[in-house]
């Protein structure tokens, strides 16, 4: 018994017993629970950081870990896959895209475009509406991209998100537009089809609005790209599959991507233009105010004549160099010296005529010898400095080796003299014989004839013993008639003497005068004119000497330009030396100095820089057609 019962437990001892077994397992419980707790607590407020950040979150750390996009709505996305990416770089994400464009993750903002240099059309305060148009484009990069949400494309000056990552582009090497042959320079003519182009080459190509704003479309700046085939609904601008891996800013755009796809000289536009000045009627138009005219400084040319040096000799207005001949159906491309420069690069440029080919000569000079950088190496080959009295004048452009020549032979037919029966010697005009110096410039590059205005003089004009044919001398010859066979000697001299494929031929045509109750020598005047006619109604009558003279260029064999000059002449009364002929007059000129004026020839800067404009212009198209049969063969 005794040991029995000193086994048995007495009250108090059990009931401390059982509270420390029972404390013992609360404890154990406690601390598991609030473990769980701890985690699930832990977990649920990174969950919560982590899909629901604050757009304005003051911890650099978190901001940068829990980085988020705007998506189109306005609404915050967080970028999670960038988390991933670091914890398991073998995953997939969108920095591991394949697109080169997405692969570059460097900070850096060197690839930024500026918005008010390249997008004058970009609203740089909206970020929302720049978001849209560049989500838009990283759908089309890459189908992996879209399916982990937009990716924010560098856009001009972001900067309402400044902990936001930005992505480096690295674009393809800029475009350099290739030059022409010859100049050197792309020559962009005043067309309106140039202008059209001019017009259409936008620094910024447009983007379409994406789905959730139709109406809307954002004007930003990117590198052309390749764009996989959309939904046709879309209206992008553009087209990337022509201007593939061309580098676009806002100095390159879709244009220059095309002219160097075509891989020639030409642009498109270029091509149009020359094609739209081959079938237009350069003579056929009217003049135009355009104040970017003369083509050089006034009296900055010192080898104007006295003659056609209107400033100098006092002439106060000066509106009539400030015009240019518009033709109806084109424009003509402004003379461009150093493009003409080059295009007579090597050759021997020869007018051959009256003095209004002198006039015409001087202007060209000029105008070439505005662009030459050392003008002491343009020079007169025989040194002279007034070129009035020569039979003969060449400038000699050194640096370019080509020459610019003036024959001086107003009739393109021989002067003569002859003895009559009394053995008195006469003056006469051998229709039957070319000039004397046809020998000396028939080998030219570029020939420019011209005549009509000694065959309004009197003897001309009266034909009375002066026209000669072999020995034979006309007592009486109509004018007209001894025109044309003038005119018809000289097409068989061309035609017999002239290597067509070496040698270009021009003929200008009748410049019109001016005189006002009188002529030349009976005091006809122009001095108050300061205007251009207007009005068609006021000019003269087509001079019948010109229907002549184009009846004998049908009929040649040798292919002869016509440079119809009359009649855009003679719109221009006010171009005229007129009283502003020269400085020193002579005591009979002193006492009725208006009684002389000079209304048919033309001061300088004026109406003959438009003439050498005509002619730059055709030598262009010339350029052009030889390119195009050289292509062809």
């Amino acid at each position: 018994m005794a040991d029995a019962t000193k086994y048995v437990p007495i009250g108090g001892a059990n009931l401390s017993s059982d509270l420390k077994s029972l404390s013992a397992i609360l404890k154990t419980r406690k601390t598991v629970a609030f473990a769980y707790a701890f985690v699930i607590a832990f977990v649920a407020f990174t969950v919560f950081l982590a899909f629901s950040p604050s757009p304005n979150a003051s911890s650099p750390w978190f901001t940068n870990i829990f980085s988020s996009t705007s998506s189109p709505d306005g609404s915050y996305k967080p970028q999670i896959p960038s988390i991933f990416s670091l914890l398991f770089p073998n995953s997939s994400s969108p920095s591991n895209s394949s697109d080169p464009l997405l692969n570059n993750t460097n900070t850096s903002r060197s690839a930024n475009i500026n918005a008010t240099s390249l997008s004058p059309h970009l609203n740089t305060t909206s970020q929302t509406q720049t978001l849209k148009a560049t989500s838009f484009l990283n759908r089309t990069q890459s189908s992996a991209v879209s399916s982990q949400g937009p990716v924010p494309f560098p856009t001009a000056n972001q900067t309402t998100n400044s902990h936001a990552p930005s992505l480096e582009v690295k674009s393809p090497p800029p475009l350099v537009a290739e030059e022409t042959s010859g100049g050197g320079k792309n020559h962009t003519f005043n067309t309106p089809e140039a202008k059209a182009i001019t017009t259409n080459q936008t620094t910024n190509a447009t983007a379409p609005a994406t789905p959730a704003t139709p109406a809307t479309n954002v004007s930003i700046s990117f590198p052309f790209q390749k764009v996989p085939h959309q939904n046709s609904s879309s209206n992008s601008s553009v087209k990337a599959d022509s201007v593939k891996g061309v580098a676009s800013n806002g100095n390159y755009t879709a244009s220059l991507a095309r002219k160097r796809i075509n891989g020639n000289n030409h642009t498109e536009g270029n091509d149009e233009s020359m094609e739209s000045l081959m079938k237009c009627d350069f003579f056929d138009g009217k003049w135009v105010k355009d104040d970017s005219y003369p083509l050089y400084k006034p009296d900055s040319c010192s080898l104007i004549d006295e003659q056609f040096n209107c400033i100098r000799n006092g002439r106060p207005d000066k509106e009539y160099q400030t015009y240019k001949w518009k033709p109806k159906g084109c424009s003509l491309p402004r003379l461009d010296a150093h493009r003409m420069l080059e295009l007579l690069r090597g050759k021997r440029l020869v007018f051959v005529g009256d003095s209004l080919n002198r006039n015409m000569w001087e202007s060209l000079i000029c105008i070439l010898k505005s662009a030459v950088k050392d003008k002491k190496k343009v020079y007169e080959a025989n040194g002279r400095v007034h070129f009035r009295g020569e039979a003969f004048y060449s400038f000699i452009f050194k640096d370019y080796h080509f020459s610019v020549e003036l024959f001086v032979s107003p009739f393109l037919v021989q002067e003569g003299e002859m003895t009559d029966k009394n053995g008195t010697k006469k003056e006469t005009l051998r229709l039957d014989l070319v000039g004397q110096s046809s020998s000396q410039y028939k080998d030219a590059d570029i020939i420019i004839f011209n005549t009509g205005h000694w065959w309004t003089h009197d003897k001309t004009s009266k034909g009375q013993d002066y026209y000669q044919e072999g020995n034979h001398v006309y007592s009486e010859l109509n004018v007209l008639e001894a025109f044309r066979r003038a005119l018809t000697t000289w097409s068989k001299w061309v035609d017999a003497n002239i290597n067509p494929s070496k040698t270009v031929v021009f003929f200008r045509g009748y410049s019109a005068s001016h005189f006002s109750g009188g002529q030349w020598n009976s005091g006809g005047q122009c001095d108050s004119e300061t205007d251009p006619i207007e009005n068609e109604k006021y000019l003269t009558e087509y001079p019948d000497k010109m229907i002549v003279l184009e009846k004998v260029l049908k009929n040649m064999k040798t292919r002869v330009t016509y440079q119809n000059v009359t009649r855009m002449t003679d719109f221009r009364k006010d171009g005229h030396p007129s009283i502003y002929r020269k400085q020193n007059l002579t005591p009979e000129e002193r006492k009725s100095p208006l009684r002389y004026q000079d209304c048919s020839h033309w001061c300088l800067p004026g109406v003959p820089d438009i003439w050498n404009e005509i002619l730059y212009a055709e030598l262009l198209m010339r350029e052009y057609r030889n390119q195009h049969k050289q292509k062809r063969t």
